[in-house]
């Protein structure tokens, strides 16, 4: 059974009086594994994250699990309530949620722990998710990072594949992103310093949305900011450029669970199946059927892990 509104305001309630282990313990783990035979399990309401949901409850439920989902769309609430036990398993993305569990843990102005290498990313995860009563389990392939696209033409007449290759070029290129762009390093900044790029302007369209892809295919912009999981980018003639210098973190999708509830071996066996099989082009694929195909997200995930062997 999905829950959604009624759900996230019962949600929002309850945050304002639970918390996860208190401030004098947190530092050291001070609850066993847990193995709830009923576990929810949290979206956070855009497409990606309902796939990966689904994914994880269908996993767990081949197992011996009851399950529910709860779609919770702001990670201020639902990153809560996942300390709490409201939510004992999220998707979430090893980098950026890195970066906010630092951010809540040592203030808005602590430098960045996410960072492009992996394992320093899931070290730093880990350090700040464990005295939170929380358990970060494995990477597996499948990656969301930021992610720069140019139409097919461009790129064959200037003999683009990477990043780098337009750096090279010296072309002038006008940016279709959001206005974080302008400051955020993985953006405008990380471009010119990592890759030389000439930007000579943001054009504050957003992320990946269709107005931004569409000045990019009209001519308008040159290139635009997207994600590596993008289902959209062959409708509008566009191509990614490869991140050869690896200015983007490592957003590689990790399952976060509740230890007191969810740390038993038995769901992380179940969720690791997946890594063994999921990739980053994958996820796109399965994007794509959920947007326009118009496919529900329950039937997709269920058709690839059955696909894949993972379901009976």
């Amino acid at each position: 059974m999905r829950l959604r509104t009624a759900a996230a305001a019962v949600l929002l309630a309850l945050t304002g009086c639970t918390t996860g282990p208190s401030l004098e313990d947190r530092g050291e783990v001070t609850a066993p594994p847990g193995d709830s035979r009923h576990l929810t399990i949290g979206s956070a309401g855009f497409t990606e994250s309902d796939l990966l949901a689904q994914m994880y409850a269908q996993l767990l439920n081949q197992a011996g699990y009851r399950t529910s989902l709860i779609t919770v769309a702001n990670r201020e609430l639902y990153e809560p309530a996942l300390e709490s036990g409201q939510i004992d398993v999220v998707p979430e993305y090893a980098a950026t949620f890195a970066d906010w569990l630092n951010a809540k843990t040592n203030g808005p102005d602590a430098p960045p722990v996410g960072s492009p290498d992996l394992a320093s990313t899931m070290k730093a995860l880990r350090g700040l998710a464990t005295p939170r009563g929380l358990t970060v389990l494995d990477p597996g392939r499948a990656v969301d990072q930021n992610a720069f696209a140019v139409t097919a033409a461009y790129a064959r007449q200037h003999h683009l594949r990477t990043l780098s290759d337009l750096g090279a070029s010296g072309l002038k290129v006008r940016l279709a992103a959001g206005d974080e762009c302008v400051q955020r390093p993985y953006c405008e900044p990380g471009l010119k310093k990592v890759y030389g790029i000439d930007i000579t302007g943001i054009d504050p369209k957003g992320v990946g949305t269709t107005q931004a892809k569409r000045a990019v295919q009209s001519g308008q912009d040159q290139m635009v900011l997207t994600t590596t999981t993008d289902a959209t980018l062959d409708q509008f003639g566009l191509v990614l450029l490869a991140d050869d210098r690896h200015l983007q973190n490592a957003d590689y999708i990790v399952p976060v669970v509740n230890r007191a509830r969810a740390g038993s071996e038995r769901v992380t066996k179940a969720l690791g199946r997946l890594n063994e099989v999921l990739t980053t082009a994958d996820l796109a694929a399965m994007n794509q059927q959920v947007d326009s195909w118009r496919r529900l997200a329950q039937d997709v995930a269920r058709t690839y892990l059955q696909d894949k062997g993972l379901l009976k």
